[in-house]
């Protein structure tokens, strides 16, 4: 796509903006200046340099409760930024993927808008690990029909990695995020989910984090997340 449509879906402006903002040498391809018409490939990297110098990204690691939204779904209706103090809100934040409303768990929030591809398209195979509560119990086959990929609608679904933790709860990493995919799994194999969350993302993890809550990622933490991405 065009590098302003580009800029102006990551939130750092309007698309006459970046062409402003490109105009002035502000943005950067593959760490050259941009120009005017230049076209944004999955595997470039873009840059937006508001003083000229390199950016400074934040990644938020927070705590989704059930019955919040991803994103503003309705006007006036609350989202996981509202939750979020003034100071961060600022920083013009974005939520990287979805929850369903009925889901909780971790969800990573971020500045830096070369994150998104990198982390959100299946073609990196990024896992992610999700804990499962079922209203009937798990039938004997389930945790090999699951592994082995699962039909809904026409797609089947790539092959995931599955732990049993009970009679009516499981574990599942996946490495790809269709809508409401593991939902419609378990539907596909007879049964209903009670509750999901999400409990990982690559090498970032919920553990003790409330609902609610949130964490800055930094250190070690962040140089590994930053360089499973190829962004380091």
């Amino acid at each position: 796509m065009r590098i302003n449509r580009y800029i102006a879906l990551q939130g750092h402006s309007t698309r006459r903006g970046a062409d402003e903002l490109i105009e002035k040498g502000l943005v950067f391809l593959n760490r050259r200046p941009a120009k005017l018409g230049d076209i944004v490939q999955e595997s470039d990297t873009v840059e937006v340099r508001r003083s000229g110098k390199l950016p400074t990204y934040t990644y938020i690691a927070f705590h989704k409760p059930a019955g919040v939204n991803t994103h503003p779904e309705i006007t006036g209706e609350k989202d996981i930024l509202t939750l979020l103090p003034k100071d961060l809100r600022q920083q013009k934040l974005f939520p990287l993927g979805r929850l369903d409303k009925d889901s909780e768990g971790l969800i990573l929030l971020t500045n830096d808008g070369r994150v998104t591809d990198r982390l959100l398209n299946p073609i990196y195979n990024h896992e992610k690990t999700y804990e499962v509560k079922t209203k009937q119990p798990l039938r004997n086959n389930f945790k090999e029909k699951m592994e082995g990929g699962v039909n809904i609608e026409g797609y089947v679904t790539k092959p995931c990695t599955v732990q049993i933790l009970g009679e009516k709860r499981f574990r599942v990493t996946l490495t790809e995020g269709k809508t409401h995919q593991i939902r419609r799994m378990v539907a596909a194999l007879f049964n209903e989910v009670a509750a999901l969350r999400r409990i990982s993302v690559m090498n970032i993890r919920l553990n003790n984090l409330p609902s609610g809550g949130y964490r800055v990622i930094e250190g070690k933490e962040r140089e590994e997340f930053l360089a499973n991405l190829a962004l380091t």
